[in-house]
């Protein structure tokens, strides 16, 4: 893994902005393309491999939780936990997460798994493939992420109710909103009928007992990019088990167990000593150098960077209420100032290409930038 700097392409905006990707500046560019990390294929192989057995390990641990009742250390509320494991044995499906990986001296650690509402996955699936075309298409890349895409929603067809795929998300964001129509696009590529609604606009019919849409059109099977956590706050949530049509929610209730940051405790407990592990506990007192988690956090907030049991960095938020988790210090890799972590695509059950971003510290955030990759052929 090395990182290349290069000048970007002459107006790079106008072609990023022609794929329909209008979030790639905010103060400062979030697409960066003054440089790409270049891979040997055996080192692609190796993050392949990880992703892959993270997942069947992920999958064997939310059995576990179910089976020994764990859901406390989750902070998951009890009236939702009949639901959860209903969605879990009625196989209620899922489609996408994306792994945090470290990835340094040939080692591949696993940070935190984004299970239920992952981004970036327009810009890993369809930016950097089109840059790599500009670039230099004679190299290749780790990305599959818009051909599986495709060829799960052809899959999972048979699983769903009759009736349209919603999609949603919030109103105010560009990059959910380009996330969710990407999504979308590929349902619509595998021949599915789908409708648009936001979050804010989905209705409840009373007498119906059931989600609807702008058009009063009853939703029976619903993507959303809106977070699980978020959902039940809400009392309009808890219709969920009211709801007479039992709609599909991709990502399922069953995710709520992997992306919360108390997996990697639990994964830890499950298989000490993982090659692709780090140690994770509950208790804060076990490790000198580590990095304190709120289980329930976005962007990279409220975190802690303890190194000899002294703060090395630290991140404002306002996350840590549901409780925190705390994962052994593994430093990123330090590329003359840049720290990058790679973003491991699973797709259906497969790995399907990688998406990095790199920020100017350890820890990465919503101002970290997005950088692409190739490997050398």
């Amino acid at each position: 893994m090395q990182r290349i700097k290069i000048n970007p392409r002459n107006n790079w905006q106008k072609a990023v902005e022609g794929l329909g990707f209008g979030f790639h500046t905010t103060n400062n560019p979030y697409w960066d393309e003054s440089a790409y990390y270049s891979f040997e294929m055996d080192e692609i192989l190796a993050i392949e491999k990880a992703t892959a057995e993270l997942w069947t390990m992920c999958l064997d641990a939310v059995q576990h939780v179910m089976d020994e009742g764990l859901y406390d250390k989750f902070a998951i509320p009890e009236w939702i936990i009949p639901y959860i494991e209903r969605t879990w044995t009625e196989d209620h499906p899922a489609i996408y997460g994306r792994f945090d990986l470290c990835y340094k001296n040939g080692q591949i650690k696993l940070l935190e798994f984004n299970a239920d509402t992952p981004t970036s996955l327009f810009e890993a699936g369809i930016v950097q493939w089109f840059w790599l075309q500009d670039f230099d298409k004679t190299q290749d890349q780790f990305n599959s992420v818009h051909e599986k895409l495709i060829d799960y929603w052809k899959y999972l067809k048979a699983y769903l109710n009759p009736g349209p795929l919603h999609f949603t998300c919030l109103k105010e964001t560009l990059e959910d909103l380009t996330n969710a129509e990407y999504m979308r696009d590929c349902a619509i590529q595998a021949g599915l009928q789908t409708k648009l609604v936001f979050v804010d606009d989905i209705g409840w019919d009373s007498n119906a007992n059931a989600f609807v849409d702008m058009e009063n059109e009853p939703i029976k099977n619903i993507f959303k990019l809106y977070p699980w956590e978020w959902l039940l706050s809400d009392d309009f949530g808890k219709k969920i088990l009211e709801d007479r049509n039992r709609a599909f929610w991709i990502e399922p209730a069953w995710k709520m167990i992997l992306s919360n940051k108390a997996i990697l405790p639990i994964l830890w407990e499950l298989y000490p000593a993982h090659p692709y592990l780090l140690p994770a506990y509950f208790e804060g007192d076990k490790l000198t150098n580590y990095v304190k988690k709120p289980i329930l956090s976005r962007e990279g907030a409220n975190i802690n960077i303890v190194r000899n049991n002294d703060l090395l960095q630290h991140t404002e938020g306002s996350y840590g209420k549901e409780g925190f988790i705390f994962q052994e210090l593994f430093e990123l890799p330090d590329f003359a100032g840049v720290y990058p972590v790679l973003g491991s695509w699973v797709i259906g059950q497969e790995p399907a290409g990688m998406g990095i971003r790199e920020a100017d510290s350890l820890i990465t955030s919503n101002t970290s930038r997005f950088v692409p990759h190739l490997i050398v052929q």
